[in-house]
């Protein structure tokens, strides 16, 4: 039996950047076979913008790590054509363009779903399918602004922090991941595909799950004002003397009380509690952290049971005896790369060159020697 549930599933993605790539990326991981389609200009922007390693964006060779790549000019019917006698051969379509795109194209969900009627196609946008937003361009920062996720963080007072990863477009790839197994299934059921329709400003909003159903039961909250935004002491991340970080999460009372023994202060259970002695404790925790040194308080962690973590800087990751332990980040050549949470195997081999699949997926298609050889003189493949 296959360590890969997905194996035998064959999955077109006509995404690119972070999003979409990522969800695919997933589905290769359980099994997929993945075959990426890029037009012949620029293909996936993503492979060329910074950092580099060995003339490759990193990101693009992690997230497309055991994919196909095939060229194919989807403005030119000759290339629409193509697409429409690939898709008969294929469980899953991904896509991220603007809503309105692929049926500007002639490839929108009726056409997709009459040429195969298994097809499960899933769109990844920022606002979703509808609504007066779908259109408008956003980033991750604009989805979580508009999701109430980015109104949730600190400091109080002052305008929110901006979040150091790209939470709403890893959250769009997952909840995509989602609604495209949730119709496979139905599909093994009906005999039918659908259309999955991913907001990625929705898909941010069930990580402030805390936050915004206090506000909707009728809480205030706002920045910084809540336990988990930084309101209280016992949640926070402290300098250590030479000027690393810890990260302390002593949200449980037990925790705290196990924290202030460790460190040799009193265990006041008012700590819990936001309010205006807060800050004078924030000073003192501030004050014990700057009096050792990061390994000194990585030895504390180790030997205290009080959710007390170091804050590890992205090259220690690679060191790190529990992801080393359980290979969060194996090697597949030079580059090591971030597995899929919860799979037992993972998509093996390098990202592909641009169009490097090409002729072998057309065939695969069911394309003669002479369409094929057609495609690549008028450009819409390479």
């Amino acid at each position: 039996m296959s360590e890969r549930p997905l194996e035998g599933l064959r999955v077109l993605d006509l995404s690119r950047l972070l999003p979409g790539p990522c969800a695919t990326m997933v589905l290769a991981d359980l099994g997929a076979q993945v075959d990426k389609v890029e037009d012949p200009q620029g293909g996936d922007y993503l492979r060329f913008m910074p950092p580099h390693h060995e003339g490759l964006n990193a990101p693009f060779r992690a997230l497309n790590r055991g994919k196909r790549s095939l060229v194919l000019d989807l403005k030119r019917p000759e290339g629409r054509k193509a697409l429409l006698q690939l898709v008969t051969r294929y469980d899953v379509l991904v896509e991220s363009f603007r809503p309105g795109v692929m049926h500007k194209l002639g490839l929108g969900f009726d056409v997709l779903h009459a040429t195969n009627p298994r097809l499960v196609v899933c769109a990844i946008t920022g606002y979703g399918q509808d609504g007066p937003l779908a259109h408008r361009a956003g980033h991750d920062i604009d989805y979580l602004a508009r999701a109430g996720v980015l109104g949730l963080t600190g400091p109080e007072g002052g305008p929110p922090q901006i979040f150091g990863v790209q939470l709403a477009d890893i959250a769009g790839a997952l909840f995509g991941v989602q609604g495209i197994l949730a119709a496979l299934v139905a599909r093994a059921r009906t005999g039918k595909g659908r259309f999955v329709d991913v907001s990625m400003c929705e898909a941010a909003m069930p990580f402030a799950m805390f936050g915004l159903m206090s506000a909707f039961a009728g809480e205030e909250v706002a920045g910084g004002l809540s336990a988990l935004a930084g309101a209280i002491a016992p949640f926070g991340t402290y300098a250590t003397k030479d000027g690393r970080a810890m990260a302390l999460g002593a949200l449980e009372p037990k925790f705290w009380l196990a924290f202030c023994a460790a460190v040799g202060i009193e265990g006041d259970m008012s700590a819990m509690a936001p309010g205006p002695h807060q800050p004078a404790l924030k000073v003192r925790l501030r004050e014990i952290f700057a009096s050792k040194t990061f390994a000194e308080w990585c030895a504390i962690a180790s030997a205290t049971d009080c959710c007390l973590e170091p804050v590890l800087l992205p090259r220690e990751l690679l060191d790190d005896a529990q992801h080393a332990a359980r290979a969060a980040i194996p090697r597949d050549g030079a580059l090591p790369y971030l597995k899929t949470p919860g799979a037992t195997a993972w998509a093996r081999g390098p990202a592909p060159e641009q169009g490097e699949h090409s002729e072998a997926i057309l065939r695969e298609g069911g394309l003669e020697d002479a369409e094929i050889a057609a495609l690549r003189a008028s450009g819409a493949t390479r």
